[in-house]
């Protein structure tokens, strides 16, 4: 399984567990491009998924690399090491 982190806005994450990750996915209307993965984390306390990350595909590579960083604090997956 993969966990697909969607970066919809700062604050604003949606995490489902699928079975492949497309280069693109289509939710409630908006077009999320795969920006990241999958990629399988290093070893924790806990088991992870792979982690694959989205964000809307109208976003340039600075305003994505802006809306991870506001979610790092609060998404444990934007923290893992690789």
């Amino acid at each position: 399984m993969i966990s697909a982190v969607f970066l919809v806005a700062p604050n604003v994450v949606a995490i489902e567990r699928v079975e492949e990750a497309p280069e693109f996915v289509d939710r409630e209307g908006v077009t999320f491009s795969l920006r990241g993965g999958p990629r399988q984390p290093r070893p924790t306390e806990r088991a992870w998924d792979c982690i694959a990350v989205y964000a809307p595909d109208e976003l340039s590579e600075e305003e994505f690399q802006h809306l991870y960083e506001a979610n790092k604090p609060t998404v444990p997956e934007l923290n893992l090491h690789y």
